[in-house]
């Protein structure tokens, strides 16, 4: 007798546990569909270029708070580019092996969800750094927004040039960041968004060749997957364009010849990686071309921003 009442609450309490389990599940599976759309680690990389632009744009004055502010409203739009470009590819999403498990293709959230969840973050990024920033960076980051939905995903269906319509929203983080400081654009502005434009070609094409087969299947108009024995002589011209581009701050006094000279050193090791690409247009020199734009991108910005703020420090101090 005592033994069946001990038993039964265990197995009440067994079945409330279980009754439980499912809702908890429910929430964390779509908590991590959400955390899928928005792509975290892209968004880091956008802060850190951002950074650059601020710190730059700033000409040593920063103020901490406004860069949040900024970092947070081009965040809700990185979010929301992401979320509306996986909601018009998901029947291409469904039909390639990389991106078939994303959360449209495998019915983790429904169209609708991430249509208002994509709007929501658009519009409130837009409002948010109108009011807390200024009106420019609102302006900018709208429009990189829209270029990005707009033109750049629809016509990875139709043209090759979708590649260069789509490098243009991804060059705009460290002029948005430099629009932050409410300083005007000026040459150097340019040249970071140069360098990020052009640097994105070697680094988009590795990927693209990687993956041509699968672009081919779904449809989208990528160059490797139309025109694969040409995609090394692409990558190494822009990897060549991308060393006298990225001098630009030593010509305008934003940086030094430490800069530059790390900058020529980087450039070279780009080209390197792409000629070899060329020669031999193989999934493995594909991956260590990627690598190498891995490794450009952050040392550049970084020798960069240490670079100017060594030049700025009589000023500061």
């Amino acid at each position: 007798m005592t033994t069946a009442v001990q038993t039964v609450p265990r197995q009440h309490s067994q079945t409330r546990d279980q009754d439980n389990a499912e809702p908890i599940d429910a929430k964390t599976s779509r908590y991590a569909a959400y955390k899928e759309l928005a792509k975290p680690r892209i968004a880091m990389m956008v802060i850190i270029s951002m950074g650059v632009g601020y710190v730059l744009g700033g000409m040593g004055e920063w103020n901490l708070l406004q860069f949040i502010h900024a970092s947070i409203g081009v965040v809700l739009a990185v979010i929301s580019s992401s979320t509306l470009n996986q909601l018009l590819e998901r029947d291409t999403d469904a039909r390639m092996p990389r991106t078939q498990n994303r959360p449209l293709p495998t019915g983790r959230l429904t169209g609708e969800e991430v249509f208002l969840f994509g709007t929501a973050c658009g519009l409130i990024s837009y409002v948010y750094l109108y009011l807390t920033v200024n009106p420019t960076i609102a302006w900018l980051t709208l429009a990189t927004n829209v270029s990005y939905v707009c033109f750049y995903t629809p016509l990875k269906r139709r043209s090759r040039l979708c590649t260069a319509i789509g490098a243009i929203p991804g060059a705009m983080p460290p002029v948005l960041g430099w629009a932050a400081t409410g300083n005007p654009l000026s040459l150097t502005t340019f040249a970071l968004f140069a360098i990020l434009f052009v640097w994105q070609f070697p680094h988009f094409l590795a990927i693209a060749w990687m993956y041509r087969e699968q672009y081919d299947g779904a449809g989208l108009k990528m160059l490797p997957s139309q025109r694969p024995k040409v995609t090394g002589s692409v990558a190494l011209m822009y990897a060549v364009c991308l060393i006298p581009i990225s001098l630009i701050p030593m010509y305008t006094g934003f940086a030094g010849h430490f800069y530059a000279a790390v900058a020529v050193l980087l450039g070279v090791m780009y080209a390197w990686y792409s000629i070899q690409f060329l020669f031999d247009e193989t999934r493995q020199r594909a991956r260590r071309l990627l690598f190498a734009s891995l490794c450009y991108l952050p040392v550049l910005l970084l020798v960069l921003t240490v670079d100017h703020l060594r030049l700025l420090k009589p000023m500061i101090f």
